[in-house]
């Protein structure tokens, strides 16, 4: 049974920055804040699943007032604890539902690291983009990085993934239901002495022109997509890419 803090409670969160540690890699943060900061464009930022601040707190540093949303309290304990993390404000709640209480809006709001398919219907995910609509000043900014779903990997009649085998840990995507394109993220994990350990989350994958139009319907439109924050071209062979819709003034 999940406790308030959804799947990122206490347990997952006292070692998320350590299994995640090839995202903390200067040169996967870098290129992400370098963009970031340029859109905020001198404004204030809006950070929906804020975590323990792997982008949020660089992202300060340069000068850009942060906010964020976040549903684990455990998570946001280990960004306070860090250098500059009691300066970012966190309001608590579902991102695709949660109201910020700040005079004015925002000139960008972000959602990073597959965060989008932790809501787990597309009711929620459009929920997720009217709700940053209202957050953001005419022009602003909504960025996403998410993975391309990876159907075409799937050998006939099976339905998983592998995306991490070695060092002790199996990590393995199901594509669960097609129709409501519902999956789940397996994780594995066995130490030196032969003890394992197994987690398991669910998420929604969703296209990019899916995406597109839950943007549409939230009053904003397609400016750039990339196949990453260095800015590569997005194509048909691409496996991930970075979004950035505009809020459409009037």
């Amino acid at each position: 049974m999940l406790d308030d803090d959804g799947y990122f409670g206490e347990s997952v969160a006292a070692g998320y920055d350590e299994s995640t540690a090839d995202m903390f890699a200067s040169g996967v943060v870098g290129p992400a804040v370098d963009v970031l900061e340029e859109l905020a464009g001198g404004g204030r930022a809006l950070e929906l699943g804020i975590g323990t601040g792997r982008i949020a707190l660089p992202l300060a540093e340069r000068g850009v007032e942060v906010h964020g949303i976040e549903l684990s309290r455990a998570m946001v304990e280990r960004m306070r604890a860090k250098p500059g993390g009691d300066a970012i404000g966190v309001t608590i709640g579902d991102f695709s539902t949660t109201k910020i209480e700040v005079e004015g809006g925002f000139s960008l709001a972000y959602l990073v690291f597959n965060t989008i398919t932790n809501l787990t219907s597309q009711d929620a995910q459009v929920e997720c983009f009217r709700n940053v609509a209202a957050h953001l000043e005419p022009g602003g900014h909504f960025v996403v990085e998410v993975g391309v779903p990876d159907l075409r990997r799937l050998p006939p009649g099976q339905n998983a993934v592998p995306f991490r085998v070695g060092d002790g840990r199996l990590g393995f995507d199901l594509y669960d239901d097609l129709a409501t394109q519902s999956m789940s993220s397996h994780h594995v994990r066995v130490d030196g002495d032969g003890n394992g350990s197994y987690f398991a989350m669910p998420f929604r994958y969703v296209w990019p022109s899916e995406l597109d139009l839950m943007a549409r319907l939230a009053g904003m439109r397609l400016r750039e997509r990339w196949d990453g924050w260095t800015r590569e071209p997005f194509t048909g062979e691409s496996r991930q890419h970075v979004s950035v819709w505009e809020k459409v003034a009037g």
